[in-house]
């Protein structure tokens, strides 16, 4: 019998015919399986998933799907999917690790320098045709040469984006849940900080990148804002409800911090309201990622875990294969 497989939206086209060389492959409109039952009631027939980071990976979706063998989300994070249910079931799990590092670190450098240098409020000035001759005091910003970045997650990317700030000339100070070796805290002359409490009073720009988990939801909320300086920049590319939105969105309109950049948010993709007309916040549409060369390798590291159970590989022989 020919296994089948479901990509729940359109991805790259080498991925899809990588899946196809082996399997019946199905590709759902984009957005159709954004919620549980359509799911539910899909999956059944299928031997393999690979899912969007949008899409509801239930125990109810899991206990549908009678022939399911692996689901593979297409992402790094996979707090969509109940990894109890899927151990329960014998499904096996997998997620893209390492293939976004470097283009997610791109990124975050992007948004502060955008933020840093208040471009999007100088466009809207632009385009609103205000502009009549340079301003000696106009769109005055932040110079990262010199300037101390609080990174919170010192894991692959934050330690990517690490070694690009230090580039700039920024000094380097982390706090995670465990310190990172003598090495690369040498290598990049980064300081640990206990607390986020300090890393907030200490730090002229704070980048997240740290996985949602109980403790860091709301882990930045209106006290940690109010510890910032008020020409602090807070860079959120990790997930959305790390960060307390009202108390951010209040934060920025009161001047209690310079600026912000979300690339992903609290009910994505809904975006508070307070948010849309802040001062100096960046919100872009959850694109970190997006490169031509990091999508398909994300698919491609999904699609070869799909591959390899379906064809009987050994478990042990797929390297991003996650463990309940």
């Amino acid at each position: 019998m020919n296994k089948r497989v479901l990509i729940t939206e359109p991805v790259i086209p080498s991925v899809i015919q990588r899946l196809e060389n082996d399997f019946t492959v199905e590709v759902g409109e984009r957005g159709r399986f954004n919620n549980e039952q359509a799911l539910v009631e899909a999956i059944p027939k299928y031997h393999g998933l690979l899912p969007m980071l949008s899409n509801p990976i239930t125990n109810k979706v899991i206990a549908a799907g009678k022939n399911l063998e692996i689901i593979a989300n297409y992402a790094v994070g996979y707090n969509n999917i109940d990894i109890e249910a899927a151990d329960k079931h014998n499904v096996a799990v997998a997620n893209t690790p390492d293939v976004l590092t470097d283009s997610c670190a791109e990124f975050t450098m992007a948004i502060l320098l955008a933020v840093s240098r208040r471009l999007v409020e100088a466009q809207e000035y632009l385009l609103d045709g205000q502009f009549e001759s340079w301003d000696p005091m106009g769109f005055l910003g932040m110079e990262l040469q010199g300037q101390t970045l609080g990174i919170i997650g010192m894991g692959r990317i934050g330690t990517a984006v690490a070694r690009r700030a230090r580039a700039f000339g920024m000094q380097i100070q982390y706090h995670n849940r465990n310190r990172v070796s003598t090495d690369i805290e040498n290598e990049l002359d980064a300081r640990y900080i206990e607390s986020v409490e300090e890393l907030a009073r200490t730090s002229d720009v704070i980048t997240l990148h740290c996985p949602l988990t109980e403790s860091t939801r709301h882990l930045i909320d209106a006290d940690i804002l109010a510890l910032m300086s008020n020409k602090a920049i807070l860079l959120n590319t990790a997930r959305g409800p790390v960060v307390d939105e009202a108390a951010l969105a209040n934060a920025l309109h009161n001047g209690t911090i310079g600026g912000a950049a979300l690339d992903v948010f609290e009910e994505e993709p809904k975006v508070h309201p307070k948010l849309q007309n802040a001062p100096n916040c960046l919100l872009t549409p959850h694109m970190a990622s997006a490169s031509y060369s990091t999508r398909e390798a994300i698919g491609m590291m999904a699609a070869d875990a799909i591959s390899g159970i379906l064809n009987g590989k050994p478990p042990s022989e797929i390297p991003n294969l996650i463990q309940p």
